[in-house]
């Protein structure tokens, strides 16, 4: 159906409420397969979302519910609070993806947002990299203006 890039409406409510700790808790990101039969974006509540409608992609050396992200960074440029990662390797894969689902495993594997890679991606017996833009108040994925 479709991807759109967005910050889940109830992660922002939930980090109102102190669920989320972003540079302690595990937070993982998982591919969305292209030609996914699910709609996802700012609705998008849990990782479950994408296993629940079989829109996880799959493939050889891909683990489902993705990997862990590293190396958590929290930061603020001006009056915009951000969290960013390092890049994520997915080493020796072969599969595809239209996008991916960044979620908590510490909160019931809570969405935080979805991220529409504007086509789709492959490696096949290789690596495939999901790079993280350079830390900016109108750059950086998870960010609070």
């Amino acid at each position: 159906m479709g991807i759109t890039t967005a910050m889940c409406t109830t992660f922002k409510q939930e980090l109102l409420g102190g669920l989320h700790d972003l540079d302690t808790d595990s937070i993982k990101l998982a591919l969305i397969k292209p030609s996914n039969s699910g709609t996802y974006g700012a609705a998008t509540t849990n990782y479950s979302n994408v296993t629940d409608a079989s829109d996880e992609s799959s493939g050889t050396n891909y683990s489902a519910g993705g990997q862990a992200l590293g190396s958590p960074s929290i930061s603020v440029i001006g009056t915009t609070a951000m969290v960013t990662f390092a890049d994520e390797v997915f080493q020796n894969v072969s599969t595809s993806a239209d996008g991916c689902i960044i979620y908590n495993t510490a909160n019931s594997n809570s969405a935080i947002c979805v991220i529409d890679f504007g086509g789709t991606v492959t490696a096949v017996a290789g690596d495939l990299t999901i790079e993280f833009p350079d830390v900016g108040a109108s750059t950086t994925i998870i960010r609070i203006a």
